[in-house]
């Protein structure tokens, strides 16, 4: 009887900080199975283009090439968000890798990504903020354990 590998789907969310590469390093020495078909998907989350009028506060028109650098800005930090998982995942045979960037609120943008993809599990890493900056900034990894439609492994470092 042939062994039957069977695929795991897992979405990792990254960002800029050091706790997202820490739950992806984890995930990878702790959770990814040798004896499985994965698939790891890394997910960035761009937090939604800022909304102007076509006048800045002092009446001036904003330039094309302010709006154009600022779009370049986001586009750079996913790329280099992308290569910072990359040196770590690199050496990990057994996992397929596929990037996905999305635009938005993070909390929705994760939830509504790990549906639309097919997650087996959300992994993330938490910046373990205190009960007042929670209340305030609100935890994205506390909305997506409450709210993602796959179960949800938060990594504290």
């Amino acid at each position: 009887m042939a062994d039957v590998a069977e695929e795991k789907r897992i979405v990792v969310a990254v960002d800029e900080g050091d706790e997202s590469m820490y739950a992806l390093t984890w995930c990878l020495k702790n959770f990814v199975s040798p004896n499985t078909e994965n698939t790891l998907i890394l997910l960035y989350v761009r937090p939604p283009p800022p909304v102007y009028t076509s006048l800045d506060g002092t009446g001036y028109l904003f330039a094309e090439d302010m709006m154009a650098t600022m779009e370049k800005y986001s586009n750079d930090l996913a790329e280099s968000v992308m290569e910072r998982a990359k040196r770590i995942y690199q050496d990990f045979d057994n996992v397929k890798v596929e990037k996905k960037v999305g635009s938005g609120d993070a909390r929705d943008v994760i939830c509504e990504m790990v549906v639309k993809l097919g997650a087996d599990v959300l992994v993330m890493g938490t910046h373990s903020y205190g009960f007042i900056k929670r209340a305030l900034l609100g935890s994205v990894s506390d909305y997506c354990a409450k709210n993602a439609k796959c179960p949800v492994l938060i990594v504290k470092r």
